[in-house]
């Protein structure tokens, strides 16, 4: 996995679960679901890739256990919730803008998804 290192990229992994904390504090298995949703089911992460990362993640600072429970009537207190940090947005933002800049230059280049196969 990057450092908190901004100038380094994040695995695929941490960026979906970056993205997917980026709307608030869940659980794994939430966790999970978000970033099924967010890939519009292409990118399906199961629980060993997930939580190796979310502890790497959490070594690395970029996100932290949160102590509130979403809503504890009905979860189970067993969960743990994760929450980004500081460090964490900070990551995201800057792999955003590198994501930004790619895109950026494909347009420039004219390098549309449907067009560009048929080319070569």
């Amino acid at each position: 996995m990057a450092t908190t290192d901004s100038k380094s990229p994040l695995t695929p992994a941490v960026f979906h679960i970056l993205l997917a904390l980026s709307r608030g504090e869940r659980h794994g298995y939430g966790i999970m679901k978000q970033v099924e949703t967010d890939s519009d089911g292409k990118v399906s992460m199961g629980p060993g890739t997930l939580y190796g990362s979310l502890k790497r993640m959490l070594n690395a600072g970029l996100v932290r256990e949160s102590d509130r429970r979403v809503d504890p009537e009905m979860d189970d207190e067993r969960r743990i919730y994760y929450q980004l940090t500081a460090a964490g947005v900070q990551a995201l933002v800057a792999e955003l803008e590198r994501y930004q800049h790619i895109v950026t230059l494909a347009q420039e280049r004219k390098l549309y998804p449907k067009t560009f196969a048929h080319e070569f």
